[in-house]
């Protein structure tokens, strides 16, 4: 189980990426006051879990009135998550995410007397809970049926959520602490292991594809 909590652990702490949903809180709230922040940081973490449940429980339901076979979403996610990954090695994703950050800003910033509510867009959708979030939950819940298999891959999933939650609460102390080079070496890092973890995905999808097949 601890190997299950692990890879869970690590897939959406790549995907999700929390320790760069620091700086970009921080540019998107630089002039709201901090009551608002708190807010606004629980609100985007409830509306996300609400939505990873959704996807983890009625994704099965979901392919299977679209007539889409587990074998072909496994292709399907792993690819999505393979180019996730190449984006985070070449800081594509992170400028996409940077710039969207700046233009909420910018939005606020013409208008200082209205506090705009970030929790839905973009904060929930799609900062933490994106494409790449929903297709690794709903993999990991086909991969694995029994129930404490399902808890722990949630527990994984928690553990996350928890780390955006700090990483909203302490934006400030965290972007400093960082730095940008350090935040270059980790989204590297991650974008390599989770392109091996898409690879993974998709090998199973082929393997499972063909036996279905041969049978």
């Amino acid at each position: 189980m601890l190997s299950l909590f692990l890879t869970a652990f690590v897939t959406f702490f790549v995907v999700i990426d929390p320790p760069a949903m620091a700086p970009m809180f921080a540019t998107m709230t630089q002039n709201m006051s901090d009551a608002w922040r708190r807010h606004m940081a629980w609100k985007a973490l409830a509306i996300a879990a609400g939505i990873i449940l959704a996807f983890a429980f009625g994704g099965a339901w979901l392919l299977a009135q679209l007539h889409v076979t587990l074998d072909a979403f496994r292709l399907a996610g792993g690819l999505l998550l393979f180019l996730i990954g190449v984006d985070m090695l070449f800081e594509k994703r992170a400028e996409r995410r940077e710039e969207r950050a700046e233009k909420v800003a910018a939005e606020h910033a013409a208008h200082p007397e209205r506090e705009d509510d970030i929790s839905v867009f973009p904060l929930a959708i799609p900062l933490i809970t994106g494409p790449g979030a929903i297709a690794s939950i709903m993999l990991l819940f086909n991969e694995h049926q029994d129930a404490l298999s399902r808890t722990v891959v949630l527990a994984g999933v928690a553990a996350n959520f928890a780390l955006c939650l700090a990483a909203f609460l302490l934006a400030g102390q965290i972007s400093k602490l960082l730095g940008a080079t350090v935040a270059n070496v980790l989204t590297r890092i991650f974008g390599i292991l989770l392109c091996a973890l898409a690879a993974q995905f998709v090998v199973d999808g082929i393997i499972g594809a063909f036996s279905l097949r041969a049978s």
